[in-house]
């Protein structure tokens, strides 16, 4: 009786709802971790369709999450999102809790709809910043108040294999039972390739000799910015970020719509496609939209593998609880 429990909990399906699912940088990690996926909310039309065409047995809900309505996934494992960043980027202005596009407090009635046993909420880092100290504090509280423990981490990418610094603020809060039982994931302690070495294949694929280009390129890339719908066209940041780009041989003023070609000189730029495997997609990931809105969803994303990392810890501490809980009910079961 005792191993059949034991079985039960451990080969049970996880379960999962996410909201601002963008074009699924979060979704693919989670799916990697273990979590089947209930329900993915996303306002804009594009990323429904990359989410859609990749993956067509997902649940894509193409709605403001402000109207969406958690109640019938109550008892749902995760509940996860990456709230949009605007409020406290720290290229923004920083308004906060008093900016219209702060979606926390929506993710905090999503989370009282459904009493998830655990949430994972990804933003910038300037959430953690001195500034935003009371927000966090009142975010917690309201977690508290629900059941919930919490704790914040600033995870930079690099150290999950990806092969880019961003640094983002990850929100992991679990009902009290399962909190003791959650660590952070460990470092990678893999080997993480050089921008060289991951686009090496792509960058040559028409025939550029990138021989001296990839010793160039020997260190892992910027922070990939998203891009606004309010100013200009798909690049790869503000000056800063494009002297980083041309100090590792990569222009940044725009992407490029093919690799270099075998006959090109000077800096070649990224296409869609490599600035997707810097985030960390699949390579068989396709973005739906012209170059621009495609290129934004890439910036937007969550890295998969961070996702992923995160992902599997949650798993691991609701798993831990089950197996306890099963060996309770065995010794329960032998006493009687």
């Amino acid at each position: 009786m005792d191993k059949e429990i034991i079985f039960a909990y451990m080969s049970r399906i996880y379960t999962s709802i996410e909201i601002c699912a963008g074009a699924g940088g979060q979704a693919i990690g989670l799916d990697q971790a273990g979590f089947e996926h209930l329900a993915l909310v996303e306002l804009e039309n594009l990323a429904c369709q990359t989410l859609r065409f990749n993956k067509p047995q997902w649940n894509v809900i193409e709605k403001d999450v402000r109207n969406f309505s958690a109640t019938k996934y109550e008892g749902v494992d995760l509940f996860a999102g990456g709230v949009p960043c605007p409020p406290f980027s720290i290229a923004g202005k920083q308004l906060g809790k008093d900016d219209e596009r702060d979606l926390f407090p929506e993710a905090l009635r999503l989370v009282r709809e459904c009493s998830p046993k655990a949430v994972m909420l990804e933003n910038v880092k300037g959430i953690l910043s001195a500034k935003f100290e009371g927000y966090r504090n009142q975010i917690i509280a309201e977690l508290n108040s629900l059941g919930y423990q919490c704790t914040w981490k600033l995870i930079n990418s690099s150290d999950y294999g990806v092969s880019q610094l961003r640094p983002r603020a990850i929100l992991v809060a679990l009902k009290k039972e399962y909190f003791d039982l959650f660590t952070w994931p460990e470092k990678n302690q893999l080997f993480v390739p050089s921008v060289g070495q991951l686009l090496f294949e792509e960058i040559t694929s028409l025939g550029w000799d990138a021989s001296n280009w990839v010793n160039k390129a020997a260190r892992i890339a910027p922070t990939l910015v998203g891009g606004s719908k309010k100013h200009g066209g798909a690049d790869l940041g503000p000056t800063r970020a494009k002297q980083a780009w041309a100090e590792m041989g990569i222009c940044g003023k725009g992407l490029a719509d093919a690799p270099p070609a075998a006959d090109f000189t000077g800096l070649p730029r990224l296409t869609l496609k490599m600035t997707a495997l810097i985030q960390g997609f699949p390579s068989s990931w396709k973005f739906v939209g012209k170059k621009t809105p495609a290129y934004r969803q890439v910036g937007n994303a969550f890295p998969p593998p961070v996702a992923k990392a995160v992902g599997e810890s949650i798993i691991r501490a609701l798993k831990l609880h089950e197996q306890k809980s099963a060996k309770s009910t065995r010794i329960e079961i032998e006493a009687a």
